[in-house]
């Protein structure tokens, strides 16, 4: 009888251990950076680091967004305006949840300034100018970098 109670109660310890670990890992807050160089020529492409950046923000973790190349045309009002991703809603629309979650945005300063977007620009989405230090902070800071 001892012997089969103890063989019950090992039975038990798998199911016990997955609830330990999905809380464990419901807990883990990371600290993701998102970075793109996809610009309008390719609206679904584009939206992506928005999309899942808010996802992530929404499910309680850390983004930061890094622009360059083409991306950073995203950053004009006209622009996001005519975006539309395929099967999903206008990047206008996402970039207001973005905002609205307090994701910060960086566009590369040199690759904005050679395609004509300015301060005023990135001021409408929060963004701020990058830079090459501001990237490999972000990096440093981040526990996982996603490439979109």
């Amino acid at each position: 009888m001892a012997r089969r109670d103890f063989l019950a109660s090992l039975a038990v310890l798998p199911v016990v251990a997955l609830g330990a670990r999905a809380d464990a890992a419901q807990s883990t807050r990371l600290k993701v950076m998102m970075k793109s160089a996809w610009g309008s020529d390719d609206p679904t492409k584009a939206a992506f680091p928005f999309l899942h950046g808010e996802a992530l923000a929404a499910a309680g973790h850390d983004v930061q967004i890094f622009l360059l190349g083409e991306a950073v045309s995203l950053m004009r009002k006209s622009v996001a305006a005519a975006v539309v991703p395929v099967g999903w809603p206008p990047l206008a629309e996402i970039l207001a949840k973005v905002v609205d979650r307090k994701i910060q945005i960086y566009a590369c300063g040199a690759c904005s300034r050679a395609r004509g977007v300015t301060e005023a620009d990135l001021a409408n989405f929060g963004a701020k100018y990058g830079n090459p230090t501001i990237f490999v902070g972000l990096v440093e800071w981040a526990d996982r970098i996603i490439t979109e």
